[in-house]
């Protein structure tokens, strides 16, 4: 799959990769590497140029909007914002990831049905804030406000979690706070789950896998199972180094 932006940007590059149901991956890369450019590919928010991108068995770039907007109810994504709305209290935030699956629009907290706000308290226990449900967001640190992404996008009950830079601003103990709960949540409901990371000690901790991308195009792709410390920075050494033929790893 090749995307191309104009006729000089080629933001992907003759991409393949498979990603198996409840695996999280971890896509690692230099900015402009074309990381969130795959991530917006897999539910269809970009189409390839060539090349096909397949979904839940669905191909994005073929689909019709009523079958885009099918896929998009069952992948979630989380983005290194937040996106909270501040004035309003973290469970009516957590609610408004149910929109897509309500008609009409929603006027405060007591307008979502019964069922919707207490699937949206279970998802804050979930995540370790039920005891925040009524506070504002903004009174929230960045960790909490982002595991509150995280409860808002559970909210769609996904098949596939798409996260975008999601610890990029937050201080290590958050970071790893946030991505230990990602990692839970994926092994308990059987979820998919595709991140982008700059922190390589992070993907290798809670990954299941690392993909390397470098100019649009895949430089590595291998388990993080077995992985030394020394060998994770040599991983995201041949990420940042200019790219070069990668031998098999035999033994």
């Amino acid at each position: 799959m090749t995307r191309q932006f104009g006729p000089d940007v080629r933001a992907l590059d003759d991409v393949s990769c498979t990603v198996g149901a409840g695996e999280v991956v971890v896509l690692l890369g230099l900015s402009g590497s074309g990381k969130s450019t795959l991530l917006r590919h897999v539910d269809g928010l970009v189409t390839p140029s060539t090349g096909t991108v397949t979904t839940l068995g669905i191909d994005v770039g073929a689909a019709s909007a009523r079958e885009l907007r099918a896929l998009r109810k069952q992948v979630g994504f989380v983005f290194q914002q937040f996106h909270l709305v501040g004035s309003m209290t973290l469970l009516e935030n957590v609610c408004t990831g149910a929109l897509a699956l309500l008609r009409g629009p929603r006027f405060g907290l007591i307008t979502y049905p019964k069922s919707i706000r207490l699937r949206a308290l279970e998802n804050l226990d979930r995540v370790g804030l039920a005891d925040q449900a009524f506070q504002r967001a903004d009174t929230l640190s960045g960790g909490q406000q982002q595991r509150g992404a995280v409860a808002r996008a559970l909210m769609q009950q996904p098949r596939i979690l798409l996260a975008d830079e999601p610890v990029a601003s937050l201080d290590p103990e958050s970071a790893d706070q946030v991505m230990r709960l990602i990692a839970r949540i994926s092994a308990e409901d059987n979820l998919t789950v595709v991140c982008s990371l700059h922190q390589v000690e992070l993907a290798l901790t809670w990954g299941n896998r690392v993909i390397g991308l470098r100019s649009g195009r895949v430089v590595l792709d291998t388990p993080t199972s077995g992985l030394a410390r020394g060998e994770a920075m040599s991983v995201y050494a041949k990420v940042a180094a200019p790219a070069v033929p990668l031998l098999a790893k035999t033994g």
